[in-house]
């Protein structure tokens, strides 16, 4: 696997929002707290991304390769990104 920059992670989850549903179903779709439930992974291409629905008290975030993405209606926010190396 080669190291992703900020645009291929957000093509990469976004893609894996589309298997669940697309942002909306994760952003608006609160579960309750501790459900095995909450959190599903999804592969895409060769990369594992992890993805925790909404809940009323934490938002809903995707997980790849160090980047971490807060999901909303209709965007992605970067809240971290990998260390340079």
């Amino acid at each position: 696997m080669t190291v992703l920059d900020e645009a291929h992670a957000r093509m990469l989850v976004l893609r894996a929002l589309d298997q669940l549903g697309g942002p909306r179903a994760v952003y608006r779709s609160p579960r309750h707290p501790f459900s095995p439930a909450g959190m599903r992974t999804v592969r895409v291409d060769d990369y594992e991304v992890r993805v925790r629905y909404g809940e009323i008290s934490s938002p809903a975030v995707a997980e790849l390769a160090g980047f971490v993405f807060e999901i909303r209606d209709e965007e992605l926010i970067l809240l971290f990104a990998p260390p340079e190396r």
